[in-house]
């Protein structure tokens, strides 16, 4: 599969797919054991906002019985979804904490037995912060996320994303040094909606670079040292469109 016809999953078709998880999990048994998913990330996102396109996978937190797995994959199969369609390998990351299920919210319930939960907004931009990738969607999505709430008349104080990393993770020590001073200077401007459009193409523009050092290194990168690569390929990016 191309990456132009990647299945991609959006606010318009979750729920089919979700609806469809019930009904399969249902028939395997489900009705003896309900199960519970808390929709993580790029998901949570699209569930809760308007500002995200789409996703290429759904993290979760899953809580059911083993049938659970058999479901997905029947799932999967009937829409011709891949593999890991939806998965949990998003606890094997820095983000995750089991804290969120405690502050998870409600969001819909299918066919009596699959209760589908999601990540309100101060604790999404806490798990993003936590993240805090240059080259994935994590600092666009906090900048969408307090757009919307503005819009809503609900606006997030540092306050309330302070307590969010508190009860996450304890301290904002395990929160990245450029993630933390991103949203101190993000809450300090204000507008949002002027920023997330250059944090998208800054985003874009750091995926692009990776990219082609991967290309031309692979195996290289690791979590731990792709932030300072970034660092790196950025300035002499900048040089040499300054000798242009």
């Amino acid at each position: 599969m191309s990456s132009d016809d990647r299945i991609v999953f959006t606010k318009d078709n979750i729920d089919t797919y979700l609806k469809a998880l019930a009904k399969e999990y249902r028939k395997l048994g489900g009705r003896k054991l309900p199960a519970e998913i808390v929709l993580i990330g790029g998901a949570s996102v699209l569930i809760n906002y308007g500002f995200r396109e789409m996703t290429t996978d759904i993290d979760a937190l899953i809580q059911s019985a083993s049938t659970m797995k058999e479901a997905i994959d029947h799932v999967g199969d009937m829409y011709g979804l891949p593999r890991g369609w939806l998965n949990e390998d998003f606890r094997r990351t820095a983000s995750y904490t089991p804290k969120l299920i405690q502050h998870s919210v409600y969001y819909k319930t299918f066919y009596g037995v699959l209760t589908i939960r999601s990540v309100s907004g101060e604790y999404l931009i806490a798990m993003k912060l936590r993240a805090g990738r240059q080259y994935k969607n994590d600092l666009s999505d906090i900048l969408g996320i307090l757009a919307a709430h503005e819009r809503l008349k609900r606006p997030l104080t540092m306050n309330m994303i302070d307590d969010a990393v508190t009860d996450l993770y304890g301290s904002w020590e395990e929160i990245p040094d450029n993630a933390q001073e991103f949203i101190k200077n993000v809450m300090k401007d204000g507008a949002y909606d002027r920023m997330l459009s250059e944090i998208r193409e800054s985003e874009k523009a750091t995926r692009t670079i990776l990219l082609d050092f991967e290309d031309s290194y692979p195996g290289k990168t690791n979590t731990k040292n792709v932030n300072d690569i970034i660092n790196i390929l950025r300035k002499k990016k900048d040089l040499e469109n300054q000798k242009k």
